[in-house]
């Protein structure tokens, strides 16, 4: 394994914008802490510029920073696991009990069932890899993997194929019609464990090794299979974006001057931005997200679902979840709304806050995507986001993406619940 390379605290400068794995150490070089991160650079500044509660304790000690790159963001959640395996920070143990950990788990049986759990002892006939911190990284992982190595995932197999074998995620053990499923189901599950062990590099050798073997005995429809289980593997180790974007803004104070200047506002603790997910009209969502506190430390988070069948337009839907939100003004009261959409959603946001007396001051705007133009109450005209101050056109176009993101992500679960039904 591969062994950190230090820096002094004070060249962060220095450190790499890529993939990869962090850690902080003491004057000893004793590792306190090991993270994981899209971008390194970014992510360990973010410590010492918004640090949170649990971070103050050991933050101070620090006086050296290591860092490992990887090329991908599923190679950094990997290396991280075995890192923190390997050295065991303090903090690290501290603040994650064995509940908080996340391990993979595979069954020893005919059709192996490949599955995450908190606590390993506790399941016998089971073979194990991890313990990963990042639980929602670690379930895109497998999403991802399950698409190249279909496998089962269910704790009892069915008597009838279900939604993931249709989709081709599973082998089928349900179907028992072809010879070939058991042999398929060990293999793949097998070498999901060894990704989340050991990373892409030994499973892609092995992979081009039986690509050649089979070519050789003129198996070419097993050696094509093969070529697509290599090349959509490398693309995915190379392309796939697993961890959670946070919204990171430098300099958060300077940044609410600027935002109250360019709204024109008198107070700006606390914002809310709105948006709409559907198909057709079918599995309809809202959803709020609110910044809020000092320099928009706390985060606000509301989910809506659509009620009313006759709404079949983004307009009609974002007056019902406006609507809702207004009469909640024991929610706290925002000193701007953000909507997705045009003048015409701009127009409804003034209409509905007149109705209700708490939210008169309250500033709307809305967010024309196509043209990337801001429409704001009290000015006639749009504003082009081009043309602005880049760190008020970040967090603008960073808190439209945050809330589409979670829109969307209630949406599909709605969705899939359906799909499963």
């Amino acid at each position: 394994m591969k062994e950190f390379k230090f820096l002094e605290k004070n060249n962060l400068k220095k450190l790499p914008q890529s993939p990869g794995v962090y850690c902080f150490a003491n004057k000893k070089r004793e590792i306190l802490y090991i993270g994981k991160a899209s971008n390194l650079r970014k992510r360990i500044k973010s410590h010492f510029e918004n640090p949170t509660f649990k971070e103050e304790f050991f933050l101070n000690e620090v006086e050296k920073i290591g860092y490992l790159k990887t090329d991908s963001e599923i190679s950094a959640l990997i290396l991280e696991a075995n890192l923190i395996k390997k050295y065991k920070p303090k903090f690290n143990v501290v603040w994650r009990d064995d509940k908080n950990y996340f391990f993979v788990g595979m069954t020893r049986e005919k059709f192996p069932q490949i599955f995450i759990t908190h606590q390993p002892q506790k399941i016998k006939n089971a073979t194990f890899v991890g313990p990963f911190v990042d639980g929602k990284a670690l379930k895109e992982t497998l999403k991802i993997l399950r698409k190249i190595f279909p496998f089962r995932s269910c704790k009892k197999i069915p008597t009838r194929p279900c939604l993931w074998y249709h989709l081709s995620y599973c082998p089928g053990p349900c179907t028992i019609k072809i010879s070939s499923i058991e042999k398929e189901s060990q293999t793949n599950a097998q070498r999901v464990l060894e990704i989340l062990k050991k990373g892409e590099k030994e499973i892609l050798k092995k992979l081009k090794k039986e690509m050649k073997e089979a070519t050789k005995k003129l198996e070419f429809e097993e050696a094509k299979r093969l070529r697509d289980q290599i090349f959509r593997l490398e693309r995915v180790f190379l392309h796939s974006k697993i961890f959670e974007k946070n919204l990171f803004f430098e300099k958060k104070t300077s940044l609410i001057e600027k935002l109250k200047e360019f709204f024109e506002v008198e107070n700006l603790s606390r914002i809310e931005a709105f948006d709409i997910s559907n198909i057709r009209g079918k599995f309809a969502v809202g959803a709020l997200v609110g910044f809020l506190g000092e320099n928009f430390k706390e985060r606000f988070f509301r989910k809506f679902k659509i009620k009313f069948e006759k709404r079949v337009n983004d307009l009609s839907m974002t007056e019902e979840i406006l609507r809702r939100r207004f009469l909640h003004s024991e929610w706290g009261i925002p000193d701007l709304i953000l909507l997705d959409g045009g003048k015409a959603h701009l127009n409804l946001g003034k209409k509905l806050k007149k109705e209700l007396k708490d939210f008169e001051k309250t500033k709307i705007c809305a967010l024309a995507k196509k043209g990337e133009k801001i429409f704001i109450e009290g000015k006639e005209k749009p504003i082009s986001l081009k043309n602005l101050d880049k760190e008020i056109s970040s967090f603008i176009l960073n808190l439209n993406k945050k809330v589409h993101q979670f829109a969307i992500s209630y949406h599909r679960k709605l969705r899939e619940k359906s799909l499963l039904e």
